[in-house]
């Protein structure tokens, strides 16, 4: 029986894997890979202390500081893929491709993946100038031409950040209607390097070795027309991985489980999320492992104080 089982790789699930082993928790972390969505970035350039780094060398740090850490404490259960949770007793069971494991709590940090642009040469050029992550990749595009292709809040927020040092920022949407807060999408129209394009669908990306431009449909005119621009930003929703969750715990429309922000519980006693996986209102890889951390304190507390 373990004190804690953490599920995921990430930046929240090697945050608690490390706290879990200094606070002495006989803990298991399972996760299908290190890294989480970074895990193909080829320059990350938020993740603090370190001013540039690859997703392959952040996920490998990772592992290293897991590993390190986790002595006879922590097991480390990777590559190994969690089927179900479920509660069972005073505890919980994490059944896996490999196993079943008991367990008094579990962290669940399973974290999310962007949804993908599903038009020819989007795959081709992902981080070639279409990338899914302004955070990242955005001031590489400094004064150049860019383009945002989603009308979500998370959309405009991308524009607002790219008109800080890009040439022009031109957000797409596929329809008549923004799905954004009315007091961000004015806020952003006010610039002048920002236009607003609607009933536009995107077609085709194309390029050479890095991208070149974007073709879409006007829906209205019923025509198509290509836009040069060497950054293409998708902003088009986020597919939170809790499948193996609802179940268990209380998701939200989106299917994100729902936490409450003061120490990460869900609604389900002994089990915490962190990260992309939770209704947070901002995900970042700095968001992510502090709010595992943050899971930690009050998971040690639980087990050890019965707070």
């Amino acid at each position: 029986m373990y004190d804690l089982i953490i599920i995921g790789g990430g930046p929240a699930g090697a945050a608690a894997a490390v706290y879990a082993a200094r606070k002495r928790l006989k803990s298991a972390i399972i996760a299908g890979e290190w890294g989480g969505q970074s895990n193909v970035s080829e320059g990350i350039e938020n993740w603090i202390g370190t001013p540039t780094i690859s997703g392959a060398d952040l996920a490998k740090s990772f592992e290293t500081h897991v590993k390190q850490y986790a002595g006879d404490i922590v097991d480390v259960k990777v590559p190994e893929w969690v089927k179900n949770i479920s509660q069972s007793g005073n505890g919980f069971t994490v059944e896996t491709d490999k196993g079943s494991y008991g367990t008094k709590t579990v962290l669940i940090t399973s974290g999310s993946k962007r949804r993908r642009l599903e038009v020819p040469g989007a795959d081709t050029f992902e981080h070639k100038g279409l990338t899914y992550c302004a955070s990242c990749d955005g001031p590489l595009f400094a004064g150049q031409d860019t383009v945002v292709v989603g009308g979500g809040n998370a959309a405009f927020e991308t524009a607002a950040q790219l008109l800080a040092y890009a040439k022009s920022v031109t957000l797409l949407n596929r329809s008549e209607t923004l799905k954004a807060d009315p007091v961000t999408i004015d806020e952003v129209k006010k610039h002048p390097n920002f236009k607003l394009v609607l009933n536009a669908q995107p077609k085709e990306i194309k390029g050479d070795k890095f991208v070149s431009s974007i073709v879409y449909t006007d829906t209205k005119e019923n025509k198509d027309i290509e836009l040069a621009a060497p950054g293409i930003f998708v902003e088009i929703g986020l597919i939170p991985a809790t499948n193996i969750t609802k179940d268990v715990v209380k998701l939200n429309d989106y299917g994100q489980i729902e936490i409450d922000p003061w120490n990460q519980r869900t609604s389900t006693l002994g089990i915490w999320a962190a990260g992309d996986c939770t209704n947070v209102k901002y995900h970042q890889n700095n968001i992510a492992a502090g709010d595992a951390v943050k899971a930690l304190e009050d998971i040690y507390l639980f087990l050890k104080a019965g707070k």
